[in-house]
């Protein structure tokens, strides 16, 4: 039976729900799919592999031939909807749909070519996202697509913290060979909707190594030098935002500037009660309250309402108010310090580590595992009957909370990473679990 429009996008819609980040079907994602995607468009990613794919073996699954398939993919790369990525060993590129985030939302508001409905992308993202968080942080997953690097010069050296190199913005930055810097896709949806009430500017998105090189070749960032990327962290220092980088420990792809006002993941903590919706530092503010002269500026400075100004009856106290710190609220970045002029604010190792994986293969494994599409992971092509019968096995298996709970597990993770790691190897795509 030939498929109309509405079934081409409803399809579409699956296939992301399907990715790294659940996206569930209603009235405003059905509008942003429409306003993205032509018809022919949606076709290809619906039916092409969920994975990193080479343009062969897309063609072959989808049924469209290479030359035609080329230039579809060409331009879903070009608005960020398909992400390319060239893989060394085959020498030749390879292709996966993007999911909502990162990749659809962010990479649409980066956009910056004249013509664009920037305002009606805007609007319609914003209508999404409430449906989002629940989808994504409801049933306690602790993965998130980032994770908070600490302001660096508040980690106090020489005092037992253990500060690794990959929590520091400044190995990110000295570990990469390039750099390129966006538009901060939530601020400028904020900016469109007249919503933005900070003064934070917009061309802050940082990205790195092969991220940058996705942004420099689709026009989502321009290419900047290693003193202009540290200039632009200095710059967001100065101004008070959260560094968030994608939450992998080796060669993150980007870091955002995140502010109270506009940032969409730190909303799912501070407006939607997520608490997992950023994964935090492995650190932590510790408050003196010998030392608080309650001049409330870290509670202004706090992103996420972990410090505020509460009301005291102490006849012994100037102040009628004093600092109060909510542990359970702190991400662990280290910004509220920078604020303290008395030093009541200080920086401390947190007592359980959060979930920080190697690699973007751990990130996605992990990540799938606990929104329950690690199948399609494993079984990624949607066209093959026989696959699609493994996913439903499997993804009845691995959706048994006690069989999630244990393969999240510090005991049993890093063995079911190796296993999947070996998989993939002998699949032929060892080169996709070092990336």
């Amino acid at each position: 039976m030939p498929r109309t429009p509405e079934d081409v996008y409803r399809r579409l819609g699956g296939k992301i729900d399907g990715l790294t980040a659940r996206t569930p079907w209603n009235g405003a994602f059905h509008a942003i799919l429409k306003e993205l995607y032509t018809v022919e468009e949606a076709d290809v990613v619906a039916r092409m592999p969920h994975s990193l794919s080479s343009l062969d073996r897309v063609s072959r699954v989808t049924g469209v031939p290479e030359a035609r398939l080329r230039g579809v993919l060409d331009g879903l790369c070009s608005k960020g909807l398909v992400f390319d990525l060239w893989n060394e060993r085959e020498n030749s590129w390879h292709y996966m749909p993007s999911p909502l985030v990162v990749g659809i939302f962010e990479f649409t508001m980066m956009r910056t070519e004249g013509g664009l409905d920037s305002r009606k992308w805007a609007k319609l993202f914003h209508e999404y996202f409430p449906a989002v968080y629940p989808a994504n942080f409801s049933r306690g997953e602790v993965v998130s697509a980032l994770r908070v690097i600490p302001v660096e010069e508040n980690i106090p050296a020489g005092e037992g913290l253990e500060f690794l190199d990959y929590e520091k913005a400044s190995s990110i930055i000295s570990g990469s060979g390039r750099f390129a810097m966006g538009i901060c896709s939530c601020r400028n949806e904020k900016s469109l909707l007249g919503d933005k009430r900070c003064d934070a500017p917009l061309d802050t998105c940082s990205m790195f190594g092969f991220g940058a090189d996705y942004a420099i070749r689709h026009n989502l960032g321009r290419e900047v030098s290693r003193d202009e990327m540290i200039d632009n962290f200095a710059r967001s220092r100065d101004h008070g935002l959260v560094l968030c980088t994608y939450n992998t420990q080796r060669s993150p792809l980007a870091v955002c500037h995140c502010c109270t006002c506009c940032c969409n993941y730190l909303a799912g903590l501070t407006r939607f009660g997520y608490l997992n919706a950023v994964v935090t530092s492995t650190f932590i503010a510790s408050l003196n309250e010998g030392s608080c002269t309650s001049c409330g500026k870290c509670a202004k400075a706090c992103p996420t309402g972990a410090l505020a100004m509460v009301s005291v009856d102490d006849p012994g106290r100037k102040s009628k108010a004093r600092a109060s710190l909510n542990s359970g609220l702190c991400v662990g970045c280290g910004v509220c310090v920078s604020s303290c002029r008395t030093g009541a604010l200080a920086m401390k190792s947190r007592a359980k580590r959060s979930i920080h994986p190697e690699t973007l293969f751990q990130a996605t494994i992990l990540g799938s595992l606990e929104r329950g599409t690690l199948q399609n992971q494993l079984f990624d092509n949607p066209e093959s009957v026989t696959q699609q019968f493994a996913r439903t096995l499997l993804g009845a298996f691995l959706g048994l909370s006690p069989v999630k709970k244990a393969l999240m597990s510090d005991a049993l993770r890093s063995t079911f990473l190796g296993i999947m790691k070996a998989g993939a190897t002998l699949q032929g795509k060892g080169w996709i679990t070092r990336l």
